[in-house]
């Protein structure tokens, strides 16, 4: 068989079905997919509400919590102290399939009736309520997408970070500050792109091997560099001191010229170390990797973004989380020591052979379940024998065939597409597609999405940011007592003990933000840099792919110039 041009159905583009493709979907027995991969990845994304929390009783002990479900959501969400328990069981749920309705109606009202997590944290994290799509955390604090952390505060995307505060897309740090893209750095305030191995330092760009050093770019295995120029030791601790990064004033002007100053010096054109035969954007350590954006670790995968906890085997479109899996289709938000999972959304830790699984986790040879915790042979959470399971799943698969599910807009879902939009539990503007693919709320709808309109909450305003006191030495414990106007979004917000104590530590100014816009900045910031453009190097005129379009950097080089040049 060799390459196909397909239709898609959603946008009516054409897209290519390449030969290794084939392969792969004849590995893991499923037909070829009728969306192109961008369509494919929007619907995946329009599940995935990470940001956004509300406030709400638990439907099963009536505390209150935070949920990224609103209070009048049409599902039943548990805490997850109670979704956890044992007070209950999924199996309670179990329902025969129904040969006169179409899979997903079926899915679709089985997803309606049995218990949801509220925030989807496992029982890995200690005294760190307030996150969300988390584990292994202690002591945290607003933090997504985050994973084997202690005492951090305010980010997203990060793994293994120790004392972080407003950082976010970050490995193995501590001591980092107003950061983002860094792995292995240690005392770092206010670093960009790709800063590495690096000590002491404040404001670089795309550098490795760094020490105290400040305000530049592209540097290799430097101490004592300012703004690109080396210094003795004295001299450098002597320049430092002019620049006291605990006034809020001084910090956002270092800011400004820092980001001038890199203008000088082309960007490192792509973010792959130790990668091979590999294209998109940061992606490392990884082998036969195509499409694939956030990713380290990966080996003959596609259309992969947010995986960062290796090994990462012979996957195709799964949107986040990861660690230890293979053979995964079409997935978001699913992984942890897995295979062979299909269409799911929310499931993994341990889980094997498993298609269209909602928050299910461990166990094996699972079809269309909802929030179960191990067990095997289960359909609608019911279970059977070995048998009679596999002879029903054949069964349930030729009928998804023969009686397909078509949405509102007339697409039509057999068996081999995840989810239609439509039985998501969040409005499009509630999850990570409206970050990637921007919609108006006309379009959105016009587009078979739901849309929600998002719950302003009021507090009462003490103080403006602008009346705080300039330096962090001027900031009295009072200040925790105050709810703050964010100079942005006008929502107001606390500062917390952990934030405070850190910044005082470290000499930094509190922020003039809320926590949520500063995290959206950074968010904003990915998202742009996770595209890919044709680009011609500047120095030799070789052709290559880069996520610096020509209106934003115009003198770029290719990797072999940039190494040439700074390594």
């Amino acid at each position: 068989m060799s390459s196909e041009i397909k239709l898609c159905q959603n946008c009516k583009n054409e897209f290519t079905i390449a030969l290794e493709d084939f392969n792969f979907y004849e590995k893991i027995k499923v037909p070829p997919p009728t969306f192109c991969p961008k369509c494919r990845f929007q619907r995946r994304l329009a599940f995935f509400n990470i940001f956004n929390l509300y406030q709400r009783k638990c439907d099963f002990c009536k505390n209150e919590m935070i949920s990224i479900f609103p209070a009048n959501s049409p599902y039943k969400i548990f805490c997850q102290k109670c979704w956890w328990s044992d007070k209950w069981s999924s199996l309670d749920y179990g329902r025969e399939y129904d040969f006169s309705q179409p899979f997903f109606k079926q899915f679709n009202e089985l997803l309606h009736e049995v218990p949801l997590i509220g925030l989807a944290n496992d029982a890995t994290n200690v005294n760190s309520p307030y996150n969300n799509m988390s584990g292994h955390l202690k002591n945290c604090y607003l933090l997504f997408h985050a994973d084997f952390s202690e005492n951090s505060a305010y980010g997203f995307h990060i793994n293994r970070m120790n004392d972080c505060l407003d950082s976010s897309i970050m490995t193995s740090c501590e001591l980092c500050y107003d950061s983002m893209h860094a792995y292995k750095c240690s005392r770092c305030v206010g670093s960009r792109s790709q800063v590495v191995n690096s000590v002491d330092c404040a404001f670089l760009r795309d550098s490795f091997n760094c020490q105290s050093c400040f305000a530049s770019a592209n540097l290799r295995n430097k101490k004592y560099y300012i703004f690109n120029k080396p210094h003795k030791k004295e001299d450098y601790l002597e320049e430092i001191k002019k620049w006291n990064l605990g006034s809020y004033k001084t910090y956002k002007e270092i800011q400004r010229l820092a980001e001038e100053h890199w203008k000088k010096f082309p960007p490192k054109p792509n973010q792959d170390d130790f990668s091979v035969n590999s294209i998109g954007s940061y992606v490392n350590q990884a082998k036969n990797c195509k499409q694939c954006f956030e990713v380290v670790g990966a080996e003959d995968s596609k259309y992969l973004l947010m995986l960062y906890v290796p090994p990462i085997k012979d996957c195709y479109d799964v949107s986040s989380w990861g660690n230890n899996i293979s053979l995964f289709y079409e997935c978001c938000n699913c992984g942890e020591n897995s295979s062979s999972l299909r269409f799911s959304y929310g499931s993994g830790i341990d889980l094997y052979d498993a298609d269209y699984c909602y928050q299910s986790l461990g166990g094996s040879n699972q079809f269309g379940c909802v929030s179960t915790r191990k067990g095997e042979y289960m359909i609608f959470n019911k279970r059977y024998s070995k048998e009679d399971y596999e002879k029903l799943r054949e069964k349930i698969i030729a009928h998804m065939q023969e009686m397909p599910y078509t949405d509102k807009k007339g697409r039509v879902y057999k068996y081999g597409e995840f989810f239609p939009p439509e039985l998501s539990p969040f409005a499009y503007n509630e999850t990570l597609a409206q970050n990637f693919f921007t919609l108006s709320e006309a379009e959105a709808e016009s587009k078979g999405f739901r849309w929600r309109e998002l719950e302003k909450k009021e507090y009462q305003i003490t103080m403006k940011a602008a009346d705080l006191p300039d330096h962090i030495k001027d900031i009295g414990d009072d200040i925790l007592k105050e709810v703050i106007s964010c100079q942005k979004c006008g929502r107001g917000y606390k500062i917390i003990q952990m934030e405070l104590d850190f910044l005082r530590k470290m000499n930094l100014p509190l922020s003039r933000e809320c926590p949520f816009c500063r995290i959206n900045d950074k968010l904003e910031l990915w998202v742009k840099n996770l595209r890919v453009f044709d680009r011609v190097c500047s120095k030799c005129g070789a052709r290559f792919q880069t996520h610096y379009p020509k209106e934003e950097v115009s003198y770029i080089l290719c990797k072999k110039c940039w190494l040439a040049e700074f390594v």
